[in-house]
């Protein structure tokens, strides 16, 4: 149990930013946030950089 709000709103900041960070999508190429989710050929998932046009599966 924390001891002062200011705490608990200082863990509820650092568990949303893990969060954030683990679920966002980076280009593996050039490192960009930039990323579209797209249709693969064969039904599957795909991504596609809008910054450099890297894309993968």
């Amino acid at each position: 149990m924390p001891a002062s709000i200011i705490e608990e709103v200082d863990r509820l900041l650092d568990a949303a930013l893990i969060r954030d960070t683990i679920t966002r999508l980076s280009c593996p190429s050039c490192g960009s946030a930039h990323v579209a989710q797209v249709l693969g050929d064969n039904g599957g998932i795909s991504y596609v950089c809008t910054a450099c046009g890297h894309s993968w599966s």
